[in-house]
């Protein structure tokens, strides 16, 4: 993507447009490079190296920019950019004359006559960042470069203040070494290093002033690389968690062409030459991810924040790893969860630390584990794995039968109830709960349907008795029918009470959650009443982004999603718009309309904005979620997993009509 012809802006407008939006390029093992098209880092998030000491968690911040500078006869040119207390210096902006976010980020700078590009990059499968720089010097005027790495060794999550970080340093002869504590960072060139240490004081970002928290902190410059540049040139700056030896410039321009023909590789197995689809492969990339605690494979939840999250990460499976044929990494990631299940729980969240013990507190990741497993039979016929992940499955139903932790069980009408805060909809503000949906949730009950199909099938060819199964699945398909049908408003309950609860507790809100009693590829409804639910979603909650969590004609409806952590909680799930929630409207749209060319056409008109969408806020992905109220602006994750899976699965299986699901069709 290339912000385009920019030569009629003012400067005003080029420091708006570049500044709102960002990119990331990612390492494998949860470690990233980040920034802004502008270059100046608005987020504690941002750096060109946060690496992963234990992949995919513990992810801290060292290298959090590079300074660079060009003296050209008497004139020293300052293409670096920061914002302090009031000012924004120097304003090295003013300096691009092009950005370009693929297939790496790439700024191109103009000082007088001399040109300047610089790319970045990261070393699959290392903590390692590499910045390529390429300076065109036509008429040989003399010019020194220099560049100034602004290191830190922090937490994500924190901010620091000089004299926290206390690296010792040791110069080489192609570069430095610095250690602060078990951290060592190691800073490469084919430039000079001279070392000479100070402080950067009451660097500020915007973003965190924003959302409401701490927004300044300090950096450590340890010293600068320089060269004299001649004709034309290329230089590089590497910064590793390894030690790299020496490195010439070939073997940057190597490890750069390697990380092309990777990402160039990840579309040779995708049907379709469709730029949007291909775009949406190449972005989930960075969600799969491996987990060392386990030596296998998991997915990130999102950027920057994130972890992964067991729910996140069987959502996101089919259209990260299926619809593109990544089968292995599949079952690696079925594998890793399956691994960690207990009493018939999936992993809600794996710890951020070595010593810590998964989070359980979901009950809809492991319905969402069958589903995927169902999802990745159906791409594979693959019943070697299938019986291998058996044991699995069984537990998961046989718990969610006879009860688990959380209050999840399955009540005598055979439909699941549960404690509260464990659906996807968990926003809590001290002990507030922003959504309640203790009780029978519609979704989870929609799940809980499919996953016992889906088992019956997977069993049946396993040679497995799976009769209580279909048992339990046609009385719990009778009572959903009865209990979940609101018939004044044509689609059904949000959630209905759980054993003991008060009967008349049924939340009529109208939100998304009900789609999946239509998408799923096993469902309860007859046809008409999928109709009905498709109309009302339709209505009431579609955007051109996704779709929004409650209906703007409900009183609890909040239109904007900003300020602070109390302010986006208490929006998160009360209208906000979330665009892995397209993923299913699509899939129910397609179904109930009968798979027609008309709607085909329809329902790829609807991705047109998020297709213009791969352009903004995180350049080449897609946020976790927009506003509900028009022009619906992006904010959350600048980049979220089940955002881009679930579009591009869609695309694949529902617009393409790649690969769809079975389904049951169900009809009075």
């Amino acid at each position: 993507m290339k912000d385009g012809d920019h030569k009629t802006w003012t400067s005003d407008e080029k420091y708006k447009r570049y500044l709102e939006r960002e990119w990331i390029v990612t390492n494998g093992l949860g470690g990233y490079a980040s920034s802004t098209h502008l270059g100046m880092n608005t987020r504690k998030y941002h750096g060109l190296l946060v690496a992963s000491m234990d992949p995919p968690v513990q992810r801290r911040l060292l290298l959090s920019s590079l300074d660079e500078e060009i003296m050209v006869k008497e004139e020293t040119h300052y293409l670096a950019a920061h914002c302090y207390p009031g000012v924004v210096h120097p304003e090295g902006y003013r300096y691009i004359e092009d950005f370009s976010a693929e297939p790496v980020p790439s700024y191109k700078y103009i000082a007088g006559d001399i040109r300047i590009e610089k790319k970045v990059f990261m070393v699959h499968g290392e903590n390692t960042a590499v910045v390529l720089y390429s300076i065109s010097n036509p008429d040989d005027t003399p010019a020194i470069f220099r560049v100034f790495p602004l290191v830190n060794n922090r937490d994500i999550h924190a901010l620091t203040k000089a004299g926290d970080v206390r690296y010792g340093q040791q110069p080489t002869e192609y570069g430095t070494v610095l250690t602060d504590g078990q951290t060592r960072l190691h800073l490469v060139s084919d430039m000079q290093y001279i070392p000479q240490a100070c402080w950067y004081y009451d660097l500020e970002y915007d973003v965190e002033i924003s959302r409401g928290y701490p927004h300044r902190e300090d950096n450590l410059n340890p010293g600068f690389f320089e060269v004299e540049v001649v004709g034309d040139s290329s230089f590089f700056i590497l910064a590793s968690t390894e030690d790299t030896g020496r490195l010439y410039i070939k073997d940057i321009w190597s490890l750069l062409e390697r990380e092309i023909m990777r990402r160039g590789k990840l579309v040779e197995g995708c049907a379709s030459e469709d730029t949007f689809f291909r775009r949406l492969i190449i972005a989930g990339d960075s969600f799969i991810v491996n987990r060392r605690s386990t030596g296998s494979r998991s997915v990130i939840a999102g950027y920057h924040w994130f972890a992964d999250w067991g729910r996140d990460a069987m959502i996101a499976l089919p259209g990260l790893t299926l619809v593109n044929r990544r089968f292995d990494d599949a079952r690696d990631i079925l594998s890793t969860f399956a691994a960690n299940c207990r009493q018939g729980l999936i992993p809600n969240l794996f710890p951020d630390n070595a010593g810590g013990s998964p989070l359980y507190n979901t009950v809809d990741a492991s319905l969402w584990f069958v589903h995927a497993l169902g999802r990745y039979f159906d791409h594979t016929g693959d019943l070697v794995f299938v019986n291998d992940m058996w044991s699995t499955v069984e537990d998961i139903l046989t718990r969610y039968s006879e009860g688990t932790l959380f209050g999840i069980a399955m009540d005598k009408d055979c439909l699941i109830s549960h404690g509260g805060q464990l659906t996807w909809m968990d926003a809590k503000v001290g002990d507030m709960e922003i959504t309640p949906r203790k009780g029978k949730a519609c979704e989870i009950n929609a799940l809980w349907y499919n996953s016992l199909r889906c088992a019956e099938r997977m069993g049946e060819h396993l040679g497995k008795d799976t009769a209580a199964y279909s048992e339990i699945a046609e009385s719990a398909k009778d009572s959903f029918v009865k209990k979940f049908w609101n018939n004044e408003r044509s689609c059904l309950y949000d959630t209905i009470p759980g054993p003991g609860d008060m009967p008349e507790g049924k939340d009529a809100s109208v939100r998304p959650n009900q789609i999946f009693a239509v998408s799923l590829p096993f469902t309860l409804l007859p046809r008409r009443m999928e109709k009905s639910i498709v109309d009302v979603v339709r209505k009431e909650l579609l955007t051109p982004y996704g779709l929004r969590t409650l209906s703007p004609s409900d009183p609890g409806y909040i239109g904007t999603y900003g300020g602070d952590t109390l302010n986006r909680d208490r929006a998160y799930h009360n209208g906000t718009v979330w665009p892995w929630l397209l993923g299913a409207y699509i899939t129910a749209y397609r179904k109930v309309n009968e798979y027609s060319e008309d709607n085909r056409k329809d329902m790829e008109s609807l991705l047109s904005g998020l297709e213009m969408h791969l352009d903004e806020a995180g350049t080449g992905t897609v946020s976790e979620v927009f506003d509900g109220d028009a022009p619906h602006m992006p904010g959350g994750c600048i980049s979220q997993a089940w955002s881009v899976a679930e579009l591009a699965r869609a695309w694949a299986e529902d617009i393409m009509q790649k690969d769809r699901p079975v389904r049951n069709l169900y009809e009075t």
